[in-house]
């Protein structure tokens, strides 16, 4: 599973490692950035999850991401409790998170699901999505509301399966859209990581998830 996650994010490459100069500047956001060093562990970020959508029914769930200092004593060790009973994603602990772990969390699910629900290879989805991010992503400057104020940040889109020589097998699936909402002023730099896939019935959604930041809980002493 370690490898999993890996081969979508940490190195975004199928080969030898590349200069920083060849990542794009989506890949240097979403993955690269050092997301974690400015937070104090042990402390707990918690997310909301939603999915709704007209192709499956939908639910409120939540994450949560516990951050402990590592061996070294910087931060972080993470260990992440992605939704909850039998909707629970099994991920593997992050020995040394630099980059916010719930993204690829997010992706890793995301992708699980891509296959359960199109029979896709999860191989060709991380394709698909590292390629996405190294082309032909758009990053706009954004700003979110946090906690009662207005804060600046930036957006991420990714359409992994526009142009996409298989599209055939997933049909429904060729517009759909990932979003990436960033900003160092939340804690962990994550505010939002959404999905939209248009095209549903009733001028709903065929599917939609978000995970949106709740805040950031420091353990008790």
């Amino acid at each position: 599973m370690k490898k999993a996650l890996l081969l979508i994010g940490a190195a975004l490459l199928s080969g030898a490692a590349l200069a920083a100069d060849d990542f794009s500047p989506a890949e240097k956001a979403i993955f690269m950035t050092d997301q974690l060093s400015t937070l104090r562990p042990p402390m707990t970020l918690h997310y909301s999850f939603r999915k709704s959508g007209s192709l499956e029914p939908g639910f409120d769930d939540s994450v949560a991401l516990t951050l402990n200092p590592t061996d070294k004593g910087s931060c972080c060790a993470v260990h992440g409790e992605f939704l909850s009973g039998p909707r629970r994603t099994a991920l593997p602990d992050i020995d040394y998170g630099s980059a916010n772990p719930v993204t690829l969390y997010f992706l890793e699910r995301d992708i699980r699901e891509m296959n359960r629900i199109t029979k896709g290879s999860q191989n060709y989805f991380r394709k698909r999505i590292r390629m996405a991010a190294y082309q032909g992503a758009t990053v706009v400057p954004a700003s979110f509301r946090y906690q009662g104020k207005t804060v600046a940040g930036q957006e991420v889109t990714l359409k992994p399966y526009v142009d996409d020589p298989n599209s055939a097998r997933f049909e429904q699936f060729t517009g759909k859209e990932y979003h990436f909402l960033l900003s160092d002023a939340v804690p962990g730099g994550v505010y939002a990581i959404r999905t939209l896939t248009a095209g549903g019935s009733g001028g709903q959604a065929l599917l939609s998830e978000e995970l949106l930041i709740d805040g950031a809980e420091p353990a008790a002493h």
